[in-house]
C-alpha cells in the first residue's frame, strides 16, 4: 500500500458564537456551526477541511454533515489520498447532493495532495500569486440607520468595497441604500445581495431600477433560484450587473446560466460546489464565457476561507473576494491560514498545502468521532 493511503479520518463539530446576529433575507444567523475533517495518511501527511452548512441554501446542518461524514470516512479509509477523482467519485456514489460535507472532505484531500507535492495549494491548483486579494465587508440586513453606521465604520476601517444585504420591500431597500450612500459618499464601491429576497422577476426589476441611481457594482441573486429561467430577463432590464449565487451550485448550473445569458457574474463557493474539484470547473466555464467571478463562502472560519482564497488565486477571472465572515467570530480557532491586512488585504500562507489547521485545544473539547 502506498504511503499516501488514508489511515484515519476524524470529524469535529466547530461551534463559535458570532459577535452579533448576521441577518440576511433568508433569516438571522446567530452562531457558527461547522464541521471540520482531519485526514491522516500512512506516511504522516495531515489534511484539514471545513464546511459551513446552510439549511436554506444547501439543505444541510451541522448534524446532517456530521452524520453523512460518518458514511464517507469508512469508505475512504484505506484508499490512496492522491486519487482525488476516485475518492470524490466515491462520495457522489454514496449519496446525492450534500455539497457542504463533501466540500470538507474535498478540501482535506487537496490539502494532502498539495502537501505531498510540496506546493502551496493555489500552486497545486495551477495558480499564481500574481494578484492581490482583498475582501469586501458585509453590512447585515436591518434598519437604515444601523446599516449606515456599519457601512461608515467599514469604510473607515479601510475595506475597499462594502457589500449590503437586502431583499425586503422596494421602499425599505431603497431607504437602506440611500442611507448608506449618504454616509459613505457616492463613489465608494458598493455591492448588494438580495439572497433571493425579491423573489419574482418583475419585483426584482422594479427594485433594481429604483436602485440604479446609487452607483452599485453588482447585485447577487435577486430572485428565487427556482426561477433561474427568468434571470436573463432581470439581467437585461437591470441597470446593475447581476451575479448568480444560490442558482449556481456546480458546473452544470454554471453551464445553464451561461447558455441562458442569465448573468454577468458568478459567485463560486466551495460549500455549494462540493469543493475544489467542481469549483474549478465553474471557474473555467465562467472564464471562457467572459464572465467576472467572485469567490465567497458561508460562515467558515479562517481555515475554510483560506481554502477559498487558494481557489481565488487559481484563476485570473476571479476578481472579487467575499472572505469577511471570520471577522464576525467572537474567537478564532485557526492556527496559520491567511491573515487580514490593512484595507481588507488577504495575506496568504506560503508553505505547502492549505497552510491552516484548527488549534488542538478547540479539537479536544469538540464533539468528535474517529475512523
Amino acid at each position: 500500500m502506498p504511503g499516501t493511503t488514508i489511515q484515519s479520518i476524524s470529524l469535529y463539530k466547530l461551534l463559535v458564537p458570532l459577535k452579533e446576529p448576521f441577518v440576511i433575507s433568508l433569516g438571522p444567523l446567530l452562531a457558527v456551526q461547522n464541521v471540520v475533517v482531519v485526514m491522516r495518511t500512512a506516511d504522516g501527511l495531515v489534511g484539514y477541511g471545513e464546511c459551513s452548512p446552510f439549511l436554506t441554501i444547501n439543505g444541510e446542518s451541522v448534524d446532517t454533515c456530521f452524520v453523512v461524514g460518518q458514511y464517507f470516512a469508512p469508505a475512504l479509509k484505506g484508499r490512496d489520498a492522491l486519487d482525488l477523482a476516485g475518492c470524490l467519485a466515491e462520495l457522489d456514489r454514496i449519496i446525492y447532493g450534500n455539497s457542504s460535507i463533501k466540500s470538507a472532505f474535498d478540501i482535506a484531500l487537496h490539502d494532502i495532495a498539495a502537501r505531498h507535492a510540496g506546493l502551496p495549494l493555489y500552486a497545486f491548483l495551477g495558480g499564481h500569486r500574481h494578484k492581490a486579494l482583498h475582501t469586501d465587508m458585509t453590512v447585515s440586513l436591518g434598519p437604515p440607520e444601523k446599516m449606515q453606521a456599519d457601512a461608515v465604520r467599514f469604510q473607515q476601517e479601510g475595506f475597499p468595497a462594502i457589500k449590503v444585504k437586502l431583499g425586503g420591500p422596494l421602499h425599505e431597500d431603497v431607504a437602506r441604500i440611500r442611507a448608506i450612500r449618504s454616509g459613505i459618499g457616492p463613489t465608494h464601491p458598493l455591492r448588494i445581495d438580495a439572497n433571493q429576497g425579491w423573489q419574482t422577476a418583475d419585483n426584482a426589476i422594479a427594485v433594481l431600477q429604483a436602485l440604479g441611481e446609487f452607483n452599485i457594482e453588482h447585485c447577487e441573486e435577486p430572485i428565487l433560484r427556482q426561477h433561474f429561467m427568468e434571470l436573463s430577463r432581470v439581467s437585461a432590464a437591470s441597470p446593475i450587473p447581476i451575479m448568480a449565487d444560490e442558482s449556481c451550485g456546480d458546473e452544470h448550473d454554471a453551464a445553464r446560466l451561461i447558455q441562458l445569458q442569465a448573468c454577468q457574474l458568478l459567485n463560486i463557493k466551495l460549500g455549494k460546489s462540493s469543493g475544489f474539484h467542481r469549483a474549478r470547473k465553474i471557474a473555467q466555464l465562467g472564464e471562457a464565457a467572459g464572465l467576472t467571478l467572485q469567490v465567497g463562502g458561508f460562515l467558515e472560519s479562517r481555515l475554510g476561507m483560506t481554502a477559498a482564497a487558494h481557489l481565488a488565486l487559481s484563476n485570473p477571472a476571479i476578481q472579487h473576494c467575499d472572505f469577511d465572515t471570520p471577522l464576525m467570530f467572537t474567537d478564532d480557532p485557526v492556527e496559520g491560514g491567511f491573515r487580514y491586512g490593512p484595507g481588507g488585504r488577504i495575506d496568504m500562507p506560503t508553505g505547502p498545502g492549505l497552510g491552516a489547521t484548527i488549534a488542538e485545544a478547540w479539537l479536544r473539547r469538540a464533539e468528535q468521532v474517529h475512523f
